[in-house]
């Protein structure tokens, strides 16, 4: 019998590794270290992957797991978005953007909750899309922060674009989804 608890499994414990690296990867982007901070947040995209491979193909899916995965998710992308935008990286208004469909999120999910018995709001294909376009965006304007060129600079202005407008996109069928489920209950 082991000594560990139900919940300190390998896969919380990669997610755990990714909630600690969002400090030091901000603090590396504010200290001017961008090359450091672009290393560790691909160490923590990588811990991503490797918790979702070890909870779904080893079964060490729980509930601490489920709840403690989009929370350090959040924490990296809104953490790395922020120290982004101080560093003058990335424009102020992508961030509140960004910041303000997730609370808008929260705040909807919450009132349904509230008033509803709706309980489960799963991801949609276009909050995913939306959330892999942000973490492609954040890459491409870390690279081109460490690597000046005017191509990466047109390749990163685009991704922002392109971010921004599945991001209200997300937004938009969040809504709607939440709409159709109101509808059911």
């Amino acid at each position: 019998m082991s000594s560990w608890p139900a919940f300190a499994n390998l896969a919380n414990l990669l997610t755990l590794l990714r909630l600690l690296l969002v400090a030091p990867i901000i603090r590396a982007m504010l200290t001017g270290r961008h090359g450091l901070a672009l290393a560790l947040f691909m160490l923590a995209g990588f811990t991503d992957v490797l918790d979702g491979f070890a909870a779904r193909r080893l079964n060490l899916k729980t509930q601490a797991g489920a709840y403690l995965d989009p929370i350090a998710d959040k924490c990296l992308l809104s953490g790395i978005f922020l120290a982004l935008a101080f560093a003058k990286i990335v424009p102020w208004w992508f961030v509140a953007m960004v910041f303000g469909r997730d609370v808008y999120i929260l705040l909807a999910a919450a009132l349904l909750m509230l008033a509803t018995p709706i309980r489960k709001f799963p991801p949609s294909v276009w909050g995913k899309a939306s959330t892999f376009l942000q973490i492609a965006t954040v890459v491409a304007w870390m690279v081109r922060d460490i690597f000046p060129a005017q191509v990466l600079a047109s390749i990163s202005t685009g991704m922002l674009w392109v971010s921004a407008v599945f991001t209200i996109w997300s937004g938009v069928h969040y809504t709607w989804q939440g709409l159709h489920m109101v509808k059911a209950h």
